[in-house]
């Protein structure tokens, strides 16, 4: 840090090392929009003088964990100023859903634009939506819903607004239990669904992944209804599926399609992730036999 560029200010220069954590907690907003002024005040009717005066406080903290932020975040955010309740969820680094969605983003390994990355890279951890020029390939949230119904099955989509802790695990299944079987199977879905991902097909989207987590509840061992899959017969019902972004196949299911054919997904795990489920765990259906282009 050096010191103050105009005695008296207050402004100094902090210069962060390349792959140094930073995580804005506060003011991230603004300070963003401020940047953008700055690059071009004329398209604003402002100047240069003008701007140098505004003063923006935010908080930038050096030494701290990027879970100790996140944390931070959660706390501040969930008792404070309300913010959307999937995007709070996965800064609260004691929800088990969380815990195991940022293990998973670790333990996947995928080759992207020539290097072996962790799938963490790709996950987009600070938005609840993507957009089209955003590089990560999956939201942190819709991960999380991924992991919560494949816990719980179709109770999960009730609980993707909700803190998981230990207590809130399936009865007779604990943490450690639940990671010994998840990780494995979800990091092997992972891995499967990357060519779709990196696609941008539906297979980011939190309605499909809810409806992928529920069907990935039958292979775990403790689902207590409906029939339970093998890891082999699971990944043999996804196989054939049309991940494309098409109203041919996803009209109705997971998505609504307008005029012109292009899905909206508004609807989003609570409202469409049983359907989705139930497309997949039952091919012969018609959701089941559109989802595969039979």
């Amino acid at each position: 840090m050096s010191d103050e560029l105009v005695p008296g200010s207050g402004i100094r220069t902090v210069t962060v090392l390349p792959g140094s954590p930073v995580v804005a907690i506060d003011g991230e907003t603004q300070v963003t929009a401020w940047h953008e002024l700055y690059d071009n005040p004329e398209r604003f009717g402002i100047t240069y003088g003008k701007l140098t005066t505004v003063r923006l406080p935010y908080e930038l903290y050096f030494g701290l964990t990027v879970e100790s932020a996140r944390q931070i975040f959660y706390d501040r955010n969930v008792e404070g100023v309300p913010v959307a309740k999937n995007l709070a969820m996965t800064m609260d680094q004691r929800d088990t859903g969380t815990q195991l969605a940022h293990r998973i983003g670790e333990t996947v390994k995928v080759e992207h634009e020539g290097r072996i990355i962790p799938f963490s890279r790709l996950v987009q951890g600070r938005k609840r939506q993507l957009t089209k020029s955003d590089p990560e390939l999956v939201t942190l949230s819709a991960l999380r819903v991924l992991v919560i119904t494949a816990l719980h099955g179709r109770a999960g989509l009730a609980l993707t607004s909700s803190t998981l802790h230990d207590d809130g695990l399936p009865q007779g299944v604990d943490a450690e239990q639940a990671g010994r079987r998840l990780m494995p199977l979800l990091s092997e879905l992972v891995t499967r669904l990357y060519p779709h991902l990196m696609a941008r097909t539906v297979a980011s989207a939190p309605a499909v992944l809810a409806g992928i987590g529920i069907a990935v509840h039958q292979a775990t061992g403790w689902a207590a209804s409906g029939r339970a899959l093998t890891e082999e017969e699971l990944f043999a019902l996804l196989e054939p599926v049309r991940w494309e972004r098409e109203a041919a196949y996803w009209d109705g299911v997971a998505a609504s399609a307008n005029a012109s054919g292009v899905l909206n997904f508004g609807g989003g795990a609570k409202d469409s992730g049983g359907r989705v489920a139930d497309a997949l765990l039952h091919p012969d259906t018609e959701y089941g036999r559109r989802i595969r282009g039979w």
